[in-house]
């Protein structure tokens, strides 16, 4: 019996989540009584921001308030949250900062963080769960009558094209990327589209706002010089992913995110449905 319950509470006890897909992970997997603290971007799952406190924001963190709920580990992504990292590594807390960017990614971030937790064949589940949902889109995709060409622009200024995950997703829901080059990008910043005349001339059926932390305004996007010629603009197809289901690397995006895409894509692929 002791041996038991030794097994059931093994792995980090209290853990401060510094973005959001660790929150959902958790979540998902029955683990959520571990969590102490999370991001203050967290919308996923909904009950999160009723239960835990908020003590970090994406580049910044109240390091006072996470030493006091005693984190015995912390999760964080990307080297944009480096010097979070260094501050709490320095007062001895044990940190893992991810830094997945793809599809792939993503399905081993959910199987690592649930071994981490003691709780593998739960992480391993979700995970199995996700794929086979990537495959039943996928699947979907291969009987659409047309491929669009999509341009998925996750800040407007500066313009910033989409992150490999994304591209993949788009890719997976029936459709193309037309900056493939820059989804390797890890960086934002190297993501940037100086000129929107490129925009017009790889000429996207598509175009998917995910302004992050702010709504999409297509009558902006319309706007933009020489951008009425565009097909997407041409036939009305501008359109919104909330970034909460597409630009988090988490569970989020590989379902809610995937599936908006997708209808997105079906609806532009089989306009007659």
């Amino acid at each position: 019996m002791d041996d038991a319950v030794a097994v059931s509470v093994s792995g980090p006890r209290r853990i401060v989540c510094l973005t959001e897909e660790p929150t959902e992970v958790l979540y998902a997997i029955g683990e959520q009584d571990r969590i102490v603290g999370i991001s203050g971007f967290t919308v996923r799952p909904a009950r999160a921001r009723k239960e835990k406190p908020k003590v970090s924001a994406f580049t910044s963190a109240k390091i006072g308030e996470i030493l006091k709920l005693e984190p015995d580990f912390v999760v964080g992504f990307s080297d944009i949250q480096a010097d979070i990292a260094r501050e709490l590594i320095a007062a001895g807390v044990e940190v893992w900062i991810s830094n997945h960017r793809s599809v792939a990614g993503i399905l081993d971030y959910i199987r690592r963080l649930g071994a981490i937790v003691g709780a593998a064949e739960k992480g391993e589940a979700l995970a199995q769960r996700a794929e086979q949902h990537i495959a039943q889109v996928e699947k979907a995709a291969t009987a659409l009558l047309r491929r669009p060409r999509v341009y998925f622009e996750e800040w407007d200024e500066p313009m910033i094209s989409g992150i490999r995950w994304v591209a993949e997703l788009i890719r997976i829901a029936g459709g193309d990327d037309v900056f493939p080059e820059l989804a390797t990008q890890s960086l934002a910043k190297n993501r940037i589209i100086a000129d929107g005349t490129e925009v017009v001339r790889r000429a996207p059926d598509i175009v998917i706002g995910s302004w992050c932390g702010k709504r999409f305004r297509p009558e902006k996007v319309r706007a933009r010089p020489g951008w009425d010629t565009i097909p997407a603009t041409r036939d009305g197809q501008l359109h919104e992913v909330k970034s909460p289901i597409i630009l988090q690397p988490g569970p989020a995006a590989l379902f809610d995110g995937l599936d908006e895409l997708h209808r997105i894509v079906a609806a532009w692929a089989n306009p007659e449905h």
